[in-house]
């Protein structure tokens, strides 16, 4: 079953690239959201530049990826269906269905971006950006532990990274205010 590594290694790459263009995706709508803010021309060239990036990266490289991880996915799984057996296989698979939701929201917000509607905010933007590395850790975890139970450490562990670092961030902006007053 050679052909196995093989599949699973373009698994993995897809996986890769699916995540990298869900965490650029993000950073995009952040600077589109920013850009409102900007003066004429300015705002209508970095809108016009950020709608046509995030329009490369999200049909070029993040559904497709998303796609091809799938299928080598499910081949995978037809190949080893004892996986199916084990419960941090079940555990794995209910992150990758919140995966999907997550796809799925970018891909809304995505939508609204495109047609100039601006519904959240920065400060929600960077936030949001987290759910897919909570998503990633927990999955990592998940597979190379192969338990139901200790991937949780990993994810708790994330979590208060994140919130070191959104805590970090605020900090970090109030001097920056602050040195501009």
């Amino acid at each position: 079953m050679e052909y196995y590594n093989y599949i699973k290694s373009l698994h993995l790459i897809f996986v890769i690239t699916w995540f990298a263009g869900l965490f650029y995706i993000v950073r995009l709508f952040v600077y589109h959201i920013e850009a409102n803010d900007k003066p004429s021309p300015e705002k209508e060239i970095l809108i016009k530049q950020y709608k046509l990036m995030s329009y490369r990266l999200w049909y070029i490289i993040t559904w497709p990826s998303a796609v091809l991880a799938t299928i080598f996915a499910i081949t995978l799984l037809c190949l080893m269906p004892q996986w199916l057996q084990q419960p941090w296989m079940h555990v794995k698979l209910t992150f990758v269905f919140l995966l999907f939701l997550y796809h799925f929201k970018c891909h809304s917000i995505f939508k609204q971006l495109q047609r100039d509607e601006v519904k959240y905010t920065t400060g929600f933007m960077r936030l949001w950006n987290e759910g897919a590395t909570i998503i990633l850790f927990a999955v990592v975890f998940l597979v190379i532990l192969k338990s139901a139970i200790n991937w949780i450490f990993g994810v708790v562990g994330i979590i208060v990274f994140s919130i070191l670092l959104m805590l970090g961030y605020k900090f970090y902006k109030r001097i920056r205010e602050k040195n501009n007053s």
